[in-house]
């Protein structure tokens, strides 16, 4: 008997099923490319995730690389460049975004509720900014920094030590008496600012906003004493909606109508996706068509979590627009829809 049949017989012998369930052991030994996720072993998953991600940074570099060639052979005729799609190009329709002119100008209906709302008489002029500045009743010393910049930034503001036991009703109505124009309180945790409460005198609105990013001047390397005493002029950027358009006028309420150009500051706020960026900078023309930007600082982030009528009254005032931790589950919107 030759060794060929011999092992053709033996392998008569043994049962299909053996045969399939030893075949599978061996093919489990074999990467699936397709599924990375099914290979067992951590650091092999980890091998073969990362081969595939720089296989497809290749893949992309070189498509790019072919459509910067075909652009230079086809010179006007290359087809036109590809636009990705972000949160912004993806954005849902808001029916309360401002249709503006072209010269800047909104709708008869809007700018009527423009002249009649609770930021109209400081638009026309009537009265001088005047801001209080104030913290929680224990706050670190980096709260206290912060807060003692924002007075250097706004005009006509002045930060005061909280006494003990203080409550913000209370201390609305001794600044009204006092004549402020608003007050902001920032808050902290974990010795940190996280929170900063926007008070309209005498009659409102109230809105609280959530704080991150703070970086004082410190932080940056930067001279506070290179915070000059002139008004800042305030750039107030992509706030769309009605709502937006109301926290824009809020925010602008708190600085002097009639900033003073040879301070050569600006304090810019732009909202992008709810987030409200505040940058503060001097600027130095250098030509006519060359302007050289410094970061003087402070830098922090907004994010609006509720805007009530009137002054502050969290247990029986009424909200005109709120937003609720996503860990209650009541998220309002989706991650596509903004609100201002």
């Amino acid at each position: 008997m030759t060794e060929e049949s011999a092992t053709i017989e033996v392998e008569e012998e043994i049962p299909k099923r053996e045969r399939r369930g030893a075949a599978s052991k061996a093919l489990q030994f074999i990467p699936d490319h397709k599924n990375i996720s099914k290979i067992k072993n951590k650091i092999r998953r980890q091998d073969e995730w990362k081969k595939l991600k720089r296989q497809k940074s290749k893949d992309k570099t070189e498509a790019r690389a072919a459509r910067e060639r075909e652009r230079k052979i086809l010179g006007d005729k290359a087809p036109p460049k590809q636009v990705p799609n972000t949160l912004d190009s993806l954005r849902e329709k808001d029916v309360t975004v401002l249709k503006t002119g072209e010269n800047g100008e909104v709708d008869e209906e809007v700018e009527k509720d423009l002249t009649q709302d609770e930021f109209s008489t400081y638009f026309e002029r009537a009265y001088v900014p005047k801001v209080l500045i104030t913290s929680s009743e224990i706050c670190n010393t980096k709260t206290t920094r912060f807060c003692k910049e924002l007075e250097l930034i706004i005009p006509n503001s002045e930060f005061v030590w909280r006494r003990h036991n203080t409550a913000v009703k209370k201390m609305v109505k001794e600044a009204t008496e006092m004549k402020y124009s608003d007050i902001m309180i920032v808050n902290e945790d974990r010795r940190k600012p996280n929170g900063m409460l926007v008070i309209h005198l005498p009659e409102g609105p109230t809105a609280y906003f959530r704080l991150t990013n703070v970086k004082t001047t410190l932080n940056m390397k930067r001279d506070v004493t290179h915070i000059q005493s002139h008004r800042p002029e305030v750039i107030l950027n992509n706030f769309t909606t009605r709502l937006g358009h109301g926290v824009a006028r809020m925010l602008a309420s708190l600085f002097h109508y009639d900033p003073e150009f040879r301070g050569k500051r600006v304090a810019t706020f732009h909202n992008q996706r709810d987030y409200i960026f505040f940058r503060h900078h001097q600027y130095h023309i250098k030509a006519e068509d060359k302007v050289r930007l410094h970061e003087l600082g402070p830098r922090f982030t907004l994010k609006l979590k509720w805007l009530q009528e009137g002054t502050f009254d969290t247990k029986y005032g009424e909200f005109d627009w709120t937003i609720v931790d996503k860990r209650h589950q009541l998220e309002t919107g989706h991650r596509k829809r903004f609100h201002l």
